[in-house]
């Protein structure tokens, strides 16, 4: 018992350390636009001032869409059955969104400070300029987190919105890395974007023309307001299970072929075990949400790798390598470390029923190792259609680094599914699948999985020797089997010995709040 309560004591002070760590690096970024606001001259502000609270709110809006981490959130099924105005439980959610953008208040707090110690600004406009831009940006989340929740309900809509999310958050980027960098600038610039809100608070901040900036801010603030006010009462009202069975089919003859195909390599149970897991990752939108953003969004978000092309001598990471490694990453969330979540109180089937809990354990690893794969034919046909330089020699290093690593990943997965079990909702489309301290201990081991393959790239990249290369791979992949043989009958020991503790933790049900 001292040994688990010294354990939970350690795993919060390293979680209350890096809290700190993480939050004081904003609150760096808030001295230094604090600095900068104070010391800057008028028109000095009249340029970057905009591009700082454009900043702030485009974070504050689309981190938690492009992370699917949304924060807190109410839970509407159980909260509905108190007598609470649609009102007051608005109020509450706005205060849940605040959770979400406590980096985006530190910047904007310092930026404030900043202003009001300014010479050359009013000192009476800043205050409620940055306040109303607060007060816009929180029912605009408020309004989208709501609209989007309905959206990820329906079949087949959810992929598309994640499709157009990724598209727009990569228009910044392509016109930057296309040599288009001026729309940008006048994006950014003062003068070309006065009628946006970012833009409307930063002129009214420091009082220039303080009448227009006034209505157009206030203006943008109360659509805001009636948008997200909007939306919440609708989601409220809104019936998520009519709409997930809304439109649905039977699958189709070549969904049924991908389902299928395990019965002609295994046998039963192991054939039908390894089926069934394909059919529940496939079909839950939390996996599918995941798994759309692994080969779009990462190919986006490391566009600039591709310009160089995907060759690479020795020691160089290959842009195949690097979106393979960042789909996988994704990919683990839901399928690696928390195997048992989208099961939920119905593994204890797997205790009752007449089949050895390593062979559900293998038929697991064997799903996400599949989905991986087929994760890597995607990235690898998204480059032959945009004509990156590849070579044979990247293709082999796409599969041999990322299933090299499949390993590593499935060694923790395995453990961590047994020891820190949570129970997921598969139509959740939004949410983080491991507990929160998991993701502590992730952050020490993700060097130590990551590390034997990056010793092979320095050593190539030393030596000039892509020989070295293969070779010290080759040792790594052969740790990487022994990790996983011991880490899985580990795993399945510790099954056995703590059933009662894991059946528990996957099927406790939430409570009136959720933590997406």
């Amino acid at each position: 018992m001292g040994r688990a309560v010294s354990g939970g004591s350690g795993a919060r002070v390293l979680a209350g350390i890096l809290w700190i760590v993480w939050y004081g690096l904003w609150a760096f970024l808030g001295v230094a636009a604090g600095i900068y606001a104070g010391m800057a001259s008028k028109d000095e502000l009249e340029f970057i001032l905009p591009a700082i609270l454009m900043g702030t709110c485009l974070f504050w809006q689309l981190a938690p869409i492009l992370t699917t981490d949304a924060g807190a959130s109410l839970n509407v099924r159980k909260i509905l059955v108190y007598p609470i105005s649609d009102g007051e439980l608005f109020v509450v959610e706005l205060l849940l969104r605040l959770t979400t953008a406590l980096e985006v208040l530190l910047v904007l707090g310092g930026t404030l400070i900043g202003l009001l110690l300014n010479p050359a600004v009013p000192h009476w406009l800043p205050v409620p300029a940055i306040s109303i831009f607060i007060a816009f940006n929180l029912f605009l989340s408020t309004g989208l987190r709501s609209l989007l929740e309905r959206l990820m309900a329906i079949r087949h809509v959810r992929e598309v919105v994640v499709l157009l999310t990724v598209a727009c958050a990569a228009l910044p980027q392509l016109l930057a890395v296309s040599g288009r960098a001026h729309a940008l600038r006048r994006l950014l610039s003062f003068r070309q974007s006065g009628l946006l809100p970012w833009a409307a608070a930063a002129r009214l901040a420091i009082g220039d023309a303080v009448a227009l900036p006034v209505l157009g801010l206030c203006a943008f603030t109360a659509a805001a307001y009636v948008f997200g006010r909007l939306q919440f009462r609708r989601s409220l009202r809104f019936d998520s299970t009519a709409a997930r069975s809304a439109g649905s089919t039977g699958s189709g003859r070549w969904t049924e072929r991908f389902y299928r195909w395990p019965a002609a390599l295994f046998s039963d149970p192991l054939a039908a075990l390894f089926e069934k897991e394909l059919r529940t990752l496939a079909r839950a939108p939390r996996f599918r949400i995941v798994f759309l953003m692994g080969f779009s969004f990462g190919a986006i978000i490391w566009w600039p790798l591709m310009h160089g092309g995907g060759h690479s001598g020795p020691g160089g990471v290959s842009y195949p390598v690097v979106v393979s490694g960042y789909a996988m990453l994704l990919l683990s969330e839901v399928a690696f470390w928390n195997q048992f979540g989208f099961d939920r109180s119905a593994a204890q089937l797997y205790f009752s029923a007449p089949v050895p809990f390593s062979l559900v354990v293998r038929a697991k690893n064997l799903a996400g190792v599949t989905f991986v794969a087929l994760e890597i034919a995607l990235i690898l046909t998204l480059c032959t259609a945009l004509r990156v330089r590849m070579t044979l020699s990247n293709v082999f290093e796409a599969v041999l680094v990322t299933l090299t690593l499949a390993l590593f990943f499935l060694s923790v997965g395995n453990l961590s599914s047994i020891y820190q079990p949570r129970p997921l909702n598969p139509e959740h489309s939004w949410g983080r699948s491991s507990a929160g301290r998991f993701q502590v201990y992730m952050l020490l081991l993700f060097p130590v999985m990551v590390g034997p393959i990056a010793l092979a790239y320095v050593a190539a990249w030393f030596w000039q020797s892509r020989a070295l290369w293969y070779g010290i791979l080759g040792a790594d992949a052969l740790v990487g089997a022994a990790c996983y043989c011991f880490a899985t009958a580990a795993a399945v020991a510790a099954a056995g010995k703590r059933k009662e503790e894991f059946l528990s933790a996957l099927g406790q049900s939430g409570g009136p709040f959720t933590v997406e």
